[in-house]
């Protein structure tokens, strides 16, 4: 986590190195992914980190910095595994891995509270305590299912991972008008849209399969 200190004074990517869970590779892919191209000396880094604390501070999250770090952690190690990520703008993403986190988080935070309960509950709330454990399991295998899809995207070329992360971005109204825009940008029908992302799903739901997810589908 960044030190009031570190924010004061100018940084660099060495001083932001100490700071991160990270190898000397994916720190570096890291800060030039954020950057794109014009040198910031870190500062693109910390503007980042700064926005996504704030999104999990607004969604009442008690650690927004450690979920603020642990979402760029991931995007540093899929840069040092993947060299790069097509997704453009780099905050889009950063806020797509950041919706991954939320959700872990807020699942691990429901998993606690329900043990808590269970270990302080007397015998009398048994029935109770055993419908807890199946909501437990059921929390668990929701779990291994979001990191299944997270490694089924990743597993995606980066054109096709970012053409159906676009796909379903959106709910309502905006659905329709980023699948129209899709569609334009293409230069293809919106049902040739749909196909196309029909079976980019498809392929992505085999991936999960691979990956243990069984029979659950996205």
């Amino acid at each position: 986590m960044a030190s009031t200190a570190l924010l004061e004074l100018p940084p660099s990517s060495d001083v932001l190195e100490d700071e991160r869970g990270l190898t000397h590779l994916a720190f570096t892919r890291l800060l030039e992914w954020l950057d794109d191209g014009v040198e910031s000396h870190g500062h693109s880094y910390l503007e980042m980190r700064r926005r996504l604390t704030s999104y999990f501070d607004r969604r009442g999250r008690r650690s927004a910095d450690d979920l603020a770090d642990e979402t760029l952690n991931r995007i540093g190690r899929t840069l040092e595994q993947d060299g790069a990520i097509a997704i453009t703008p780099q905050a889009r993403y950063c806020y797509v891995v950041a919706r991954f986190v939320l959700l872990e988080d807020i699942r691990r935070e429901q998993l606690d509270l329900r043990r808590h309960e269970a270990r302080h509950s007397n015998p009398d709330s048994w029935p109770e305590r055993a419908t807890a454990a199946g909501q437990d399991d059921d929390l668990a295998a929701r779990e291994a299912r979001l990191e299944s899809l997270d490694r089924g995207l990743q597993s995606l070329s980066p054109e096709r991972r970012a053409l159906i992360v676009d796909y379903y971005r959106d709910t309502g109204p905006q659905k329709i008008v980023r699948r129209r825009e899709l569609a334009r940008q293409l230069g293809i029908t919106m049902n040739a849209l749909g196909i196309r992302v029909s079976r980019i799903r498809a392929a992505l739901e085999a991936r999960m399969t691979e990956c243990g997810a069984g029979e659950d589908r996205i």
